[in-house]
């Protein structure tokens, strides 16, 4: 898998399939984030305050001083870093918090999470969230345009949104200027993960703001224009020209489409 980034500093990113195609996912909010953690903080509360009541209760001063502490200490790491790192692990990146919120921890390349990425992200929360009651975790994840605290970055992972059900691809039109110009363009030199990148900036264009707009938009028309010919009329914005290319694509394909299945028609 690939990742493409936008040219602006800090600009989105989009997870690509090998094949070109573009993961249903995309980076978690920090809201659904912070809920999450909450959730998943008030589990570990609960359960620290339920092993320190029971270890009390069950050595009640009969025992040398250092054992309870040492029954403790073990208890409180497991409950803290093996938390988790078994839920993440075992349910492929999602504690309970994050199964409520519909999250999941994945490899910022889309894989998996695996062990020792969860372990890191668990060994870093002890600093992050319990040693500086979350502040360093909150600074990160604001600073973030992805919201990736420290232990993503340690791990190389990312928390995404996980979203239910399958939505059509939403279809970029040709703008009318450039139809001329796109019906003896030479387009199939395009890759396909190129074309999926500006896919995902022409659909969500209305999302960006205005400067990851036009940034993106440069560095994506100045991309596509080393594989396409002729060059686009001067007068065409960047938005315009890719939106040209992909609409011409998507026509000639249906064009081959329909005349690979017109013998089976007859």
């Amino acid at each position: 898998m690939t990742v493409s980034h936008s040219a602006g500093h800090g600009g989105p990113a989009f997870l690509v399939t090998g094949d070109a195609v573009a993961l249903d996912l995309r980076p978690a909010g920090f809201a659904n984030r912070a809920v999450a953690l909450f959730i998943d903080f008030l589990v570990q509360l609960v359960s620290l305050v339920a092993v320190s009541l029971t270890v009390a209760l069950l050595t009640d001063g009969n025992l040398d001083g250092a054992l309870p502490v040492a029954v403790e200490l073990t208890l409180v790491v497991l409950i803290v870093v093996g938390y988790p790192v078994a839920f993440e692990t075992l349910s492929r990146g999602r504690s309970l918090g994050k199964l409520a919120l519909g999250l999941r921890v994945v490899g910022v390349d889309g894989s998996p999470v695996r062990f020792r990425q969860s372990l890191a992200r668990a060994l870093s929360g002890i600093v992050e969230f319990w040693l500086t009651s979350g502040l360093v975790a909150l600074t990160s994840s604001l600073l973030n345009r992805q919201g990736r605290r420290v232990g993503d970055f340690l791990a190389g992972t990312l928390v995404v949104q996980e979203r239910t059900g399958h939505r059509p691809a939403a279809v970029v039109e040709m703008p009318p200027p450039m139809t001329g110009w796109a019906r003896v363009a030479e387009l199939s030199r395009l890759p396909a993960d190129v074309a999926t990148t500006v896919h995902q900036y022409l659909t969500r264009y209305t999302a960006f703001d205005a400067r990851t707009r036009y940034e993106m938009g440069l560095w994506l028309a100045d991309a596509v224009s080393r594989y396409v010919a002729p060059p686009p009329p001067p007068q065409a914005s960047p938005p315009e020209f890719l939106a040209a290319v992909l609409a011409e694509r998507r026509r000639r394909e249906e064009e081959r489409l329909a005349r690979l299945q017109a013998p089976h028609q007859d």
